[in-house]
């Protein structure tokens, strides 16, 4: 650990990204599609860092799951099933040093709590995700979530001459004020990696704008993949009926999430049900107040942490899909949502497309939201237009054998030659 942190202050406020990184390697991917179907044993070994990634491969039933947990688990099993070797590191939750899940070799790293403050960043933190990078010995690492994590991962494969590939999770990434990254610490190794990794992947143009204009860093934009009813399973959902209505909201509840503006929404369209699939990560004043608020709302059911098998379900009962947020990337429930046929209304519009592509509608205030909320569920044209369009942009963009070899490419290209 001491050689990690070492390397890590000499070298990380190195600004340049390295040859072969993202801009030749972006370009190395856009070539290589007839690559792609060499024999198993041409395929380079692909790990997966994620450390709160084990819940979503053991199927939502514990620890955190969020967007980036459900599609690197969902990638991984993909590759698995191509005949890949992928392997998924992961904290420690009890299911001992590794174990395999779909033919991913899931390894753990240390529990999230060991060791004593201040010093747990270095050891057990740093020092295990070495040791479980060592243990996977992959030709490509991948890392889906800017963090400080990701100067580590990029540290590590510089200096065992492996690939890096790195993905854009959020848009507060691509700011460079980062302002989700609090400390100078976790700052300077996300931007050593960023700068380091072989190629960058985004959600959207506004990422690659920002990441080329405010990092100086070429990435590669891809649509994120979202699982979901294929063109011969779907069925085209009925228009609300007046007075029974359903309006969902998928996430953690977390101040970000802005529940409260959810509440609002309730209280302001009472003949309206809204239902909430998610559960708070901790206890405080702020959270004890919502679910309490939530409590004494007759329109509002909060179903708790929902186990993924059960989300179909959820969203073919919906209307609207409601994200409150302050920001995001691409969230997934988004493209869930459209794979369903349910429109979706939001405070956050990637790319603009939500008022585009006219599915749903955007909002940047309680009233504003009102407003195309009601709009939206009162009139049945205006829904079936907007439920047609999501479920049209969905099919066209996000469906898993349109996106999953764009990302298959990059992995390949990324693989370092003898």
């Amino acid at each position: 650990m001491t050689n990690a942190f070492t390397q890590a202050s000499t070298t990380i406020a190195f600004s340049g990204a390295r040859p072969g990184g993202p801009v030749a390697n972006v370009q190395a991917s856009d070539q290589s599609q007839a690559d792609n179907h060499t024999s198993d044993a041409a395929k380079p070994s692909i790990c997966i860092v994620a450390h709160f990634a084990y819940g979503a491969m053991a199927g939502g039933k514990g620890g955190h799951v969020g967007g980036v947990e459900w599609q690197t688990s969902l990638t991984a099993r993909w590759l698995a099933e191509r005949g890949y070797a992928v392997s998924l590191l992961t904290w420690d939750e009890g299911f001992g040093p590794e174990t395999m899940i779909d033919g991913v070799r899931v390894i753990a790293m240390c529990r999230r709590e060991a060791g004593l403050p201040g010093l747990r960043f270095f050891t057990p933190r740093w020092s295990s995700l070495n040791a479980a990078m060592a243990t996977a010995n992959a030709d490509v690492y991948y890392q889906n979530c800017g963090e400080y994590v990701t100067g580590q991962v990029s540290l590590w494969c510089e200096r065992h001459n492996k690939g890096f590939v790195y993905s854009v999770a959020s848009n507060p990434d691509c700011d460079p004020t980062l302002p989700a990254m609090h400390t100078r610490r976790e700052r300077m190794l996300y931007c050593y990696g960023l700068r380091h990794a072989d190629s960058v992947i985004v959600q959207t143009r506004w990422q690659k704008q920002s990441l080329a204009e405010g990092f100086g860093v070429h990435s590669c934009l891809i649509p994120m993949p979202a699982p979901g009813p294929d063109d011969a399973e779907f069925v085209a959902p009925p228009p609300p009926v007046a007075g029974q209505a359903r309006v969902l909201f998928v996430g953690r509840i977390v101040p970000l999430k802005r529940l409260e503006w959810l509440l609002d929404l309730a209280e302001r369209m009472p003949d309206v049900q809204f239902d909430v699939a998610g559960a708070p990560e901790e206890t405080s004043a702020y959270i004890e107040g919502l679910m309490a608020r939530a409590a004494g709302l007759r329109n509002v059911n909060v179903l708790g942490r929902v186990e993924r098998g059960r989300m179909a379900g959820l969203y073919r009962g919906a209307h609207a899909l409601v994200c409150t947020s302050e920001y995001e990337g691409f969230p997934n429930t988004f493209l869930e949502a459209f794979s369903h046929g349910v429109p979706v209304v939001s405070t956050i519009d990637p790319d603009g497309l939500i008022a585009e592509r006219s599915m749903g509608g955007v909002g940047d205030s309680v009233e504003g939201l009102t407003q195309v909320l009601r709009g939206l569920l009162d009139s049945p044209g205006n829904w079936l237009a907007a439920s047609s369009s999501a479920r049209s942009y969905y099919s066209q963009n996000h469906q898993l054998e349109r996106v999953l070899p764009q990302f298959e490419r990059v992995f390949r290209s990324a693989a370092r030659r003898p």
